[in-house]
């Protein structure tokens, strides 16, 4: 694959492309069309892919840290990538596997993640502010210091994850799975906590109000 046509901007349709393992770090590709392309292994530090198509693309294992990835990522693989510290506010993960990935510092906020597999991520002191997480998977994730204000966590699965101190202030948590969870000194004030399931939830310092339960 010709890397300097993608980094030059000549060659923007790459859907189904081979990219595995290439280095595109700093490199701008806004609006590329890579479309369920495999960038299995790929460096993308620091690149910038506001308004890219990466729906249905393999970028397992890749080194994402930094990037802009504000982006279509309906469906993509994800699992294990490094995105520590990447924008993708407002990005379309819808469906995409994050399993096992690293989202330290990243930022979230508004991103659609239902129906997305986060089981064992660390999402630590993300920012997840407004994010839709409806029936999203966030069985045994690290989501301490999390913020998580008036997000939808409506049907989504927290089973064992762990919430300490995390901010779930207005948070839809209507039907949500919170079995075993670590929920220490988490704040629920306005909170919609009908049908939640808090079964062996650690509640200790939980700051919740009376309209809550």
């Amino acid at each position: 694959m010709d890397t300097e046509a993608i980094r030059t901007g000549k060659q923007k349709n790459l859907a189904g492309a081979d990219l595995e393992d290439e280095d595109l770090s700093h490199t701008d590709l806004s609006r590329i069309i890579l479309s369920g392309a495999n960038l299995t292994g790929a460096n993308l530090s620091g690149a910038k892919f506001t308004a890219a198509r990466l729906d249905g693309a393999n970028l397992m294992g890749c080194q994402v840290k930094g990037a802009d990835l504000r982006a279509n990522l309906l469906g993509a693989n994800l699992m294990q990538a490094d995105l520590s510290e990447s924008d993708l506010r407002g990005a379309n993960l819808r469906g995409a596997n994050l399993m096992q990935a690293n989202l330290t510092l990243t930022s979230l906020a508004g991103a659609f993640l239902s129906g997305a597999n986060l089981m064992s991520v660390n999402l630590k002191g993300v920012d997840l502010r407004g994010a839709d997480l409806r029936g999203a998977n966030l069985s045994n994730a690290n989501l301490q210091s999390a913020n998580l204000f008036q997000a939808d966590l409506r049907g989504a699965i927290l089973s064992e994850a762990n919430l300490e101190e995390a901010d779930l202030r207005e948070a839809n948590l209507a039907g949500t799975n919170l079995t075993g969870a670590n929920l220490l000194c988490a704040e629920l004030i306005g909170a919609n906590l009908n049908g939640t399931t808090l079964s062996g939830a650690c509640l200790k310092g939980t700051i919740l109000d009376e309209n809550n339960l």
